[in-house]
């Protein structure tokens, strides 16, 4: 059977669970591809490629020299610059692209969110009074917070700062998700954390900081999702499966 050749562009649970979907199929080949910037990533369902592609026009040169019938960026949804790289891929060369993007949280009743655009406007909307911030944001970004230097803060993420923030007063907690939400609630009150500052990355894993938050009645600054238009697009593996299918379909009709 010529097998067709699929690329997931990963570093989430989605993409592991995706992997896992389609790497038993005798139709499909697949890779898995990781940034390499988790030092001590999860084991994964797939043959993996680590490392970045040299931009987008590495990332078109790659997907032509291995014969790659579909991309599937399943990114986290803050990881833009992949995204936006795939997308000019997948233009240059034709491949198809699917988008298998989690859905964000909803705000419920009782929550007390500040909606911001990035991390930026998050740092003004701590306010000028010194306040006790849980940055629940990974590393990548909290050296943006050095520009509020008055805050306590306690940075979680899963691989440590580096370098870490020059503010003085700062906890770091190495951990990763899924996360409890009793024990979520303790964190927040043993360190009496005055708000929370999160990224709208949605999924279950680290969904119970929100729900602490809620629970306790804390504010949560909200760092949402920029818009992107993608062609294909899916909220679920399941439905990722089905258009991935869809996709693969329509492009043998048209005999590539």
């Amino acid at each position: 059977m010529d097998k067709r050749r699929i690329l997931i562009l990963g570093g989430t649970g989605e993409a592991r669970d995706l992997a896992a979907r389609l790497a038993g199929r005798a139709d499909l080949a697949v890779t898995l591809s990781l940034a390499g910037r988790t030092l001590d990533p999860a084991p994964q369902p797939a043959p993996v490629r680590t490392g970045g592609f040299g931009g987008a026009a590495g990332l078109a040169a790659y997907l032509d020299g291995e014969s790659i019938d579909l991309v599937i960026d399943a990114t986290h949804p803050f990881a833009r610059q992949i995204s936006a790289n795939a997308r000019a891929a997948s233009a240059t060369t034709g491949i198809p692209l699917l988008r298998l993007e989690r859905l964000g949280w909803d705000e419920q009743a009782g929550d007390l969110w500040r909606r911001v655009a990035n991390m930026d406007e998050a740092v003004a909307a701590l306010g000028l009074e010194p306040r006790r911030v849980f940055l629940a944001i990974g590393r990548q970004e909290a050296k943006a917070f050095d520009a509020a230097p008055q805050h306590h803060y306690l940075v979680r993420s899963v691989d440590p700062v580096d370098p870490p923030l020059d503010a003085p007063d700062v906890d770091y907690l190495l951990a990763r998700g899924p996360f409890a939400l009793e024990a979520e609630i303790a964190l927040l009150r043993d360190h009496r954390i005055d708000i929370v500052v999160s990224k709208n990355s949605g999924g279950e894993a680290t969904s119970a900081k929100i729900a602490a938050a809620r629970r306790l009645g804390l504010p949560v600054v909200m760092v949402e999702r920029a818009a992107v238009e993608d062609g294909h697009r899916a909220g679920t593996v399941e439905d990722a499966v089905r258009l991935m299918d869809h996709v693969l379909g329509a492009f043998r009709k048209r005999g590539v």
